[in-house]
């Protein structure tokens, strides 16, 4: 007599479906976070245009105004940052000197313009991969939710790729050990996508929140930027990651 055991699908929200997380610093606002491997610190950009640098532990190490731009998410390099901004492209600004310079991005894609930039449905996440950028459109409606993978060099940016994933309102966007993983504001969900299969492997139902960042930090944390001004850090482990 043969016997089967039926395991449940990855695609499955997971077990640890809406833990609570600790929350490590107040940031109003709060619309992207990226983690900086150089210094052990991350980056927390606000709706209001201004960055914020902090530890892992939510100290306050630097606090930044850009000016009147909608930030809603920030790639940490040694060298520079990168921001998203919603309904304006791409800004990357020295660590050291400070100097800002947008990137335009040349947002035609197979002879259509998909029109990325929108101030009610803009770009909410930004992350990347190698070379490429990785920017997530938000979407109330689930087939105009999608991520664009962006060739920045030569000049002018260019759109070379679009994964399409079905999922409403992902705020937040980063690249993680092989993975891309996104937060979806309206769902409460954090994602996690195969690159190579361009499929969806991982559901996490999160606690309730108005999600709009994500972060892996070398220790084994996740860090969640909360547009209703916190941000909450988790153990991966806790998250069923």
């Amino acid at each position: 007599m043969k016997y089967y055991v039926w395991l449940p699908l990855v695609l499955c929200v997971s077990a640890c479906a809406g833990s609570k997380g600790k929350v490590i610093v107040k940031i109003p606002e709060a619309s992207g976070i990226s983690y900086c491997s150089s210094d052990d610190t991350l980056i927390v950009a606000n709706d209001e245009g201004t960055y914020y640098k902090i530890d892992r532990k939510g100290k306050i190490l630097q606090k930044r105004k850009l000016g009147k731009y909608d930030l809603e998410g920030v790639v940490c390099e040694e060298a520079q940052m990168i921001f998203a901004l919603e309904n304006k492209g791409m800004m990357a600004v020295e660590t050291q000197s400070g100097e800002k310079k947008e990137i335009p991005l040349d947002t035609i894609y197979h002879g259509r313009n998909i029109s990325l930039f929108n101030k009610r449905s803009g770009v909410e996440g930004i992350t990347k991969v190698g070379n490429s950028v990785y920017l997530a459109k938000q979407s109330k409606k689930k087939k105009r939710s999608f991520i664009a993978v962006v060739r920045l060099m030569p000049y002018p940016a260019r759109i070379v790729d679009v994964l399409e994933h079905h999922i409403a309102d992902t705020a937040g966007l980063t690249y993680h050990d092989g993975y891309l993983y996104m937060v979806s504001d309206k769902e409460d969900l954090l994602i996690k996508y195969d690159l190579q299969k361009k499929k969806i492997v991982q559901k996490v139902k999160l606690e309730k929140g108005a999600w709009e960042g994500i972060a892996f930090d070398s220790k084994g944390n996740v860090y969640l930027a909360d547009d209703n001004g916190r941000v909450v850090k988790y153990k991966k482990k806790k998250l069923g990651l």
